[in-house]
């Protein structure tokens, strides 16, 4: 397979955190740490529209200060019930690029209440559009690093739902460090997710499927819910991606799995 390189805008570019091959770290352990970035902020031209969609809707839709750059993503604990103005699910994405998937799943399913998580501001712009056209309610944003989201801001066990869809499968191998799917990152997961939870992923990689696998599936916290085929049928639920699309015609098969928290 010829290797292609993406020019993708989403926040995949998370956190390695030098995992212990020989014991898993518990994560208390983990959480002293401060994650190192492995994401490349890459970002590109922003459309004025996007620009001024940051200005003008981020109070409305943004979580924290709405910048990315190293030392400016901290963010306050979030509290959805609060945030929300009401008790429901709660339903995280990582990663949502241009956040078309994000917008047609918060405007599918409104019993639900969804945060997005992305570093490059013209995604975060574009989907700010997008909520604002559809009038959405049940949607936030934050524009940081996701390793941080999970680690300090969102609460033990406060998300029902955790997607993380056509991840940068960084495949060269000496770059493979910096796929966002590593144990550690998995046990941040773990962390916000709570009991029945579910995290659902997909690629359009077999090799970064299979690195998925051999991560997710020995963790004691999770359960591989497609059993010993390891992955699932595509989810009828499941909006295509631009990615995902993509991947299709260049012949990719689409691997889908899903996990549940124990």
């Amino acid at each position: 397979m010829p290797v292609r390189r993406r020019r993708r805008p989403i926040a995949d570019r998370a956190a390695h955190l030098n995992p212990v091959e020989s014991k898993l770290p518990v994560v208390d352990e983990v959480l002293q740490h401060r994650a190192i970035r492995s994401f490349v902020l890459r970002e590109g031209r922003i459309t004025p529209a996007q620009a001024q969609a940051l200005d003008a809707l981020w109070p409305r839709y943004g979580l924290g200060s709405g910048d990315s750059r190293p030392g400016n993503d901290a963010l306050p604990a979030i509290d959805a019930a609060l945030l929300f103005g009401r008790k429901a699910p709660l339903a995280i994405e990582i990663g949502f690029g241009s956040g078309d998937h994000l917008a047609e799943c918060a405007a599918a399913r409104p019993e639900t209440d969804f945060i997005g998580i992305e570093v490059h501001r013209p995604g975060v712009g574009r989907l700010l559009q997008r909520a604002q056209q559809l009038g959405l309610n049940n949607l936030r944003v934050a524009c940081a690093d996701a390793v941080e989201v999970l680690r300090v801001a969102l609460p033990a066990g406060g998300v029902d739902e955790a997607m993380i869809f056509f991840p940068d499968p960084w495949p060269k191998k000496r770059h493979h460090k910096r796929r966002l799917i590593q144990t550690d990152f998995a046990r941040l997961l773990a962390r916000v997710l709570r009991p029945g939870g579910r995290l659902r992923l997909a690629t359009d990689w077999a090799e970064y499927a299979a690195h998925m696998r051999e991560v997710l599936d020995p963790l004691a916290e999770f359960e591989n819910l497609a059993g010993d085929s390891g992955y699932m049928t595509r989810p009828d639920d499941r909006p295509t991606t631009r990615f995902e699309a993509r991947g299709l015609r260049l012949g990719h098969a689409v691997f889908d799995l899903e996990y549940r928290r124990r």
